[in-house]
């Protein structure tokens, strides 16, 4: 005999029947997809943190934030009576925001069509207000210096609304993309051709507001935003000498703007060579 030891017999593999292996991938793929639906509740539980850098553009007559977040009961009111369909409710990512309305002006613009700015008066908790109470203080510089007078009561006896703080601010944010800043003209439909957007028009209706592509345009020089815009010296073309020495318009912005986002609305470059910045003040009297 050898001094080798016998070698020891190899074991089987132990067999495992059809149904077995079928009920292991079924719990496997159950655990898989718990486990990614833990994980995406989570990551949309941080969402609401991800936007909020989001300064939504709130509709006529909100209060300052904080307060607009707090007074707001989010019933939808003011989303019903709006004649363009201009305000929108928040999504579930955005937060304390959820449910409450704001305004994506370059989509559709507040262009009061309403005349009395109805979103205030549907207003149940004084969200949305003509007038704040005493412990609401307008903030500096976020006050209009009188009430903004609508180009399309011009003529009545009273054409001014009842405004008393600005919406928001238009800026001229990409001047050079500005049409009338390289000295352009503008003709043909103002936006692309899936755009949904409706606004009034005095030539057309003075009531019902009409889509923004049935009423192009013709001009020399791009003024869209200017005559466009639906309060009286809000936005004018001032004129200035271009690096080459040629006659060139800039957009300037009044402090009579109040931020309806008609002009960023109407803009016919992509993206909007002039935006609306909600909740911003004005300062030195020009921007």
């Amino acid at each position: 005999m050898s001094g080798q030891e016998p070698a020891l017999p190899r074991l089987k593999k132990p067999v495992v029947s059809g149904e077995k292996a079928q009920r292991a991938r079924r719990r496997f793929i159950r655990s898989v997809m718990l486990l990614v639906g833990v994980l995406g509740t989570s990551f949309l539980g941080l969402l609401p943190a991800f936007r909020l850098h989001l300064k939504r553009l709130r509709p006529p007559g909100a209060l300052d934030e904080a307060d607009f977040l707090a007074s707001c009961i989010k019933c939808g009111q003011c989303l019903q009576v709006c004649p363009v369909s201009a305000i929108r409710l928040g999504d579930i990512d955005e937060g304390p925001g959820i449910g409450v309305p704001y305004i994506a002006a370059r989509e559709q613009a507040c262009d009061f069509s309403c005349d009395a700015v109805q979103c205030i008066l549907a207003c149940p908790t004084g969200a949305l207000t003509y007038e704040k109470p005493a412990f609401f203080p307008v903030r500096e510089g976020a006050g209009l210096s009188r009430p903004p007078t609508l180009k399309a009561r011009a003529n009545e006896p009273e054409p001014a609304i009842n405004l008393k703080e600005r919406m928001g601010l238009a800026r001229l944010t990409r001047p050079e993309a500005c049409l009338a800043v390289q000295g352009k003209g503008f003709s043909g439909p103002a936006r692309e051709p899936s755009f949904k957007g409706r606004m009034r028009y005095m030539d057309v209706d003075r009531w019902k507001p009409v889509p923004v592509n049935d009423h192009p345009y013709e001009r020399e020089i791009c003024d869209l935003c200017v005559t466009e815009c639906p309060v009286d010296d809000a936005i004018a073309l001032e004129a200035f000498t271009g690096a080459d020495g040629n006659r060139r318009f800039r957009p300037m912005v009044r402090e009579q703007c109040v931020g309806c986002g008609v002009c960023e609305m109407v803009c016919p470059v992509g993206p909007a060579a002039i935006e609306i910045e909600s909740r911003v003040t004005w300062a030195d009297g020009s921007i």
